[in-house]
């Protein structure tokens, strides 16, 4: 299976969807795969075409979302030259591409309700229509379709044909949320880990230390799989020491100080109560030192050199107490998440050094 495609994970309830998609693959039947966004239902569709005995021929993808609903029904059926203002030849639908093959339907609760008759009629009689034409032409086409919508709500409420979901259900797969897939987050950390780091040409593959896949394990991860890779994606390629565990994940990209919310004119920043810790303030500064320091004593030699060794040791202090957990060491020591990073930076901490 190609490099983009591959299945990663152990857990149960991945192993069990996976081993239900393998055992549909060879029936050519309809399969209507359930699940949350960023799960890999386009996998799974994948997987269903290629395991099957259409392998060979076309897999034929639609969104269903994102077209307009006007514009689905070409897409589907196609249109003949003339048959609506700018159809000027004559054009085949997604059904005549994927004769002999399969046609995967994504986010399949968006088809209007006039596109899900038409579905209906060509899949109980192979037969699609073109938009203006006479005559229909015979397909043999495989459904798969896709959503993250509740079908069987939707057709109870009447925004969903009853009788089309009862023929695309002959199996129904329903992918598990990264949350429920135990012991399959550090599995999917570490394959796309190693996959950017031969990316970014890295001699090794140093992996995650300990506080970072705490931190994995124990995000909710609202946008699955796919949140996951750009996560670990950005980790590896912000860390700045190949040679060493990764200690830092960015689960929210725009984090920033200067994030911009909810503004009303382009350029206006955010209220400070929605902006991260705030730096230390130099009242805050003076108290923790005076803790630190004697009001007596001996001159150092170097100001600045035991100034750097003073502020190495509270970065440090902070750290360890936190776990090398950044963000709540951040908090703790009163400075913003970059600040921390840069001060780590620059007096070359990680954990273990």
């Amino acid at each position: 299976m190609d490099r983009d495609v591959q299945f990663v994970g152990q857990s149960v309830a991945f192993l069990d969807a996976v081993e239900r998609t393998s055992r549909a693959a060879p029936i050519t039947r309809p399969v209507l795969v359930i699940g949350e966004r960023g799960t890999g239902k386009e996998l799974i569709a994948q997987r269903l075409h290629r395991l099957s005995p259409r392998w060979g021929e076309p897999l034929v993808t639609l969104n269903c979302a994102a077209l307009p609903e006007t514009l689905i029904e070409a897409e589907l059926f196609g249109h003949e030259a003339g048959a609506f203002t700018g159809a000027t030849r004559a054009r085949a639908g997604r059904f005549e591409e994927a004769d002999g093959g399969t046609l995967f339907l994504d986010e399949l609760g968006n088809l209007s309700m006039a596109a899900q008759e038409r579905l209906l009629r060509a899949i109980e009689y192979g037969e699609v229509a073109r938009i203006g034409a006479s005559r229909p032409i015979t397909v043999d086409v495989r459904i798969v379709a896709a959503t993250n919508a509740d079908l069987p709500r939707m057709a109870r409420e009447g925004a969903f044909r009853s009788d089309l979901l009862d023929r695309l259900s002959f199996e129904v797969i329903t992918l598990p949320p990264l949350r429920a897939r135990e012991g399959d987050v550090f599995e999917l950390a570490d394959y796309y880990g190693r996959r950017m780091a031969a990316e970014l040409a890295w001699e090794g593959w140093p992996g995650f230390a300990r506080p970072a896949l705490d931190e994995l394990e124990a995000y909710a991860w609202p946008g699955n799989v796919r949140e996951l890779r750009n996560v670990v994606e950005r980790a590896v390629y912000r860390w700045d020491i190949p040679e060493e565990p990764i200690g830092q994940v960015v689960f929210d990209p725009f984090g920033s100080p200067w994030r911009v919310e909810d503004a009303s004119e382009p350029g206006q920043l955010a209220p400070a109560s929605s902006l991260q810790a705030p730096p230390a303030t130099p009242d805050a500064v003076r108290r923790s030192a005076e803790e630190r320091v004697p009001a007596s004593g001996p001159l150092p030699d170097d100001l600045r050199a035991a100034v750097d060794a003073f502020e190495c040791d509270l970065l440090r202090r902070g750290l360890e107490a936190n776990r090398w957990n950044q963000r709540r060491a951040a908090k703790a020591l009163g400075l913003s998440y970059d600040q921390l990073r840069h001060a780590m930076k620059r007096h070359a901490l990680a954990p273990g050094a």
